[in-house]
C-alpha cells in the first residue's frame, strides 16, 4: 500500500464508491470540496444515518458543492458526472445494467444502508473500473466491500486511521483489503480528483 500519492499519478474509473460512518460528514466535506463539474464517472456514497431520521444530505451537500448531488432512486440509471447518496433505511446497489436498486434486506453490521452491500454490487457491475474509498467510522462496515473491489481489480483507498475521527472502520478495511492507498483526506481528495478528471 502507498501512503503518498505518486507524482504525476494518472488513472480513471467509471465509478467511485465511498463509505463513511461516525465523523463522516466532516470528512466528506473535505474529500469532496474540490470536485468540480463536469467530471467523468459517478460518485456513490453510503453514510450511516439513523433510519428514523429524514435525510438532508442532498440539500446540505448540494449547497456546499459545485456538482450535481442527488439521492439515488430505484431503477434510475447511474449518471456520469453526478454524486449520489444512499437513502436512509435501504441498502443501495448497482445492477449489472448500471441502474440503482434499493433493498430492505436486514442490516449488515447493524447498518442499512451498508457500505459492504454498495461496494460488492459495484465490484460486480464495474469490475476493475470502480474505485472504493473507506473513511472514518466506528464499525467494520466497508472492509468486506473494499476487499471485493480489490479482488475484481478495482482501485482501493482508505483514510489514514491516525487522521480519522474514528479509526475502527479504516483499520478494518486495511486489514481485510490491503488497499492500494492509505492516505490522509488531502491525499484522498487528490486521488478522487485524478480518477474522475
Amino acid at each position: 500500500m502507498r501512503t503518498t500519492l505518486p507524482r504525476n499519478f494518472s488513472a480513471s474509473v467509471e465509478a467511485v464508491a465511498i463509505g463513511a460512518s461516525a465523523g463522516g460528514i466532516d470528512a466528506l466535506f473535505t474529500l469532496l470540496g474540490g470536485l468540480q463539474a463536469p467530471f467523468r464517472g459517478s460518485v456513490m456514497i453510503v453514510l450511516h444515518l439513523p433510519e428514523d431520521h429524514e435525510s438532508r444530505l442532498v440539500e446540505v451537500f448540494a449547497s456546499r458543492l459545485a456538482i450535481d448531488v442527488q439521492e439515488a432512486q430505484p431503477g434510475a440509471p447511474v449518471g456520469s458526472g453526478k454524486l449520489y447518496f444512499a437513502p436512509p433505511g435501504y441498502h443501495l446497489l448497482v445492477e449489472a445494467d448500471r441502474t440503482f436498486a434499493l433493498s430492505c434486506d436486514p442490516p449488515v453490521l447493524f447498518s442499512r444502508p451498508s457500505i459492504d452491500v454498495l461496494m460488492e454490487s459495484c465490484a460486480d457491475a464495474y469490475g476493475g473500473e470502480v474505485a472504493g474509498l473507506v473513511l472514518t467510522g466506528a464499525n467494520e462496515d466497508g472492509a468486506r466491500g473494499l476487499a471485493a473491489i480489490k479482488a475484481r481489480g478495482g482501485m482501493t483507498a482508505v483514510q489514514d486511521p491516525q487522521e480519522a475521527q474514528h479509526a475502527t472502520m479504516p483499520q478494518a478495511a486495511i486489514a481485510a483489503a490491503d488497499p492500494d492507498f492509505v492516505l490522509p483526506l488531502a491525499g484522498l481528495r487528490s486521488l478522487l480528483q485524478t480518477v474522475v478528471r
